[in-house]
Order: structure tokens, then C-alpha cells, then sequence
């Protein structure tokens, strides 16, 4: 699950993170989609970046 929000400056960021994810899958170029977006901080850059669902593989240990 992505946070909601920026860990270093608060800004919102889980709006932007499926259609993130949609056009990265299609082979755009993350710097290009990050713009498209306006993020510009790299802080906020970074969380969609370095994010990775690992849901998935904690659902079957509950």
C-alpha cells in the first residue's frame, strides 16, 4: 500500500500512484511520468519510485 502522503514533506501522493504504475507498466519513462504528474521534489519523487507491494506476499501469513 502506498502512503498516502510524502514522509519528508507531507504533500499528497497516493492520487498519483496508479496512474503512476499504469503508464510505467506500458514502458513510459518514469522521469517523463513523474513530470507529467508534478512532482517535483525528489522526496516525493523517491516514495513512488522506491515503492514495492509486498501485500501479496503477506496476505497468506494472517
Amino acid at each position: 500500500m502506498i502512503p498516502v502522503r510524502c514522509f519528508t514533506c507531507g504533500k499528497p501522493i497516493s492520487t498519483a500512484y496508479e496512474e503512476f504504475k499504469k503508464r510505467l507498466d506500458a514502458g513510459e519513462d518514469p522521469k517523463k511520468i513523474l513530470d507529467d504528474l508534478g512532482l517535483t521534489r525528489y522526496c516525493c519523487r523517491r516514495m513512488l519510485l522506491t515503492h514495492n507491494e509486498i501485500i501479496d506476499e503477506l496476505n497468506p501469513y494472517q
